[in-house]
């Protein structure tokens, strides 16, 4: 394997510059999306308290992610489609 002499990186004001400015940024929109989920989950808080209906945590989090379950078919034949023994 060739050996090579290592490269020598130089930090210019520009790139720290750039880099505060970008991290400003991304800081900046963490903090507003932290703002947003507590509002939103302050009125899904709300909106339950409110309602009259009581969901179980298992449904609370199937309506979130937008997961509609089908009722299981009982019986034999569900188990093994159309196979009869």
């Amino acid at each position: 394997m060739l050996r090579r002499k290592p490269t020598r990186l130089e930090l210019k004001l520009d790139d720290i510059e750039e880099f505060e400015s970008i991290r400003k940024d991304l800081e900046s929109r963490k903090k507003q999306r932290e703002d947003a989920e507590v509002a939103a989950a302050g009125e899904e808080a709300a909106a339950i308290a409110l309602g009259s209906e009581h969901k179980s945590r298992e449904q609370l989090i199937n309506d979130r992610i937008g997961y509609k379950p089908q009722p299981k078919a009982a019986g034999r034949a569900a188990h093994f489609g159309t196979f009869e023994f």
